[in-house]
């Protein structure tokens, strides 16, 4: 028995998958490049790894500065760091020395 139904019959029958439907695209629209969506989260793991890298970079100056630091302990002095920074910073030089300027790039990686 074939029963025949009314256009009105078949939309009120498709009204709740086609809003199920909907529904569940949304979700997953929104989980895939929501605000904390696939796309997002890895943009935030390559920020995390820059940031990682900069932790790590700063920790490095850090503990050259903390070496550095040491050696100018008032109680025992470095003679080599003392003899380097008072010869930059005063522009001192012996007698029998010849000062070889740097070209600006190779003087900053020397510092």
């Amino acid at each position: 028995m074939a029963m025949k139904l009314t256009l009105k019959q078949l939309m009120m029958r498709s009204a709740l998958p086609a809003v199920c439907l909907t529904v569940g695209g949304y979700f997953a629209f929104h989980a895939v490049s929501g605000p904390t969506g696939y796309v997002a989260w890895r943009e935030y793991k390559v920020q995390r790894s820059k940031l990682q890298q900069a932790v790590v970079s700063s920790e490095e100056q850090q503990a050259a500065l903390q070496r550095r630091l040491v050696l100018l302990d008032p109680r025992h002095v470095d003679p080599d760091l003392a003899d380097e920074l008072v010869r930059r910073n005063l522009d001192l030089v012996k007698p029998d020395e010849v000062v070889v300027p740097l070209p600006a790039t190779q003087a900053q990686a020397a510092n």
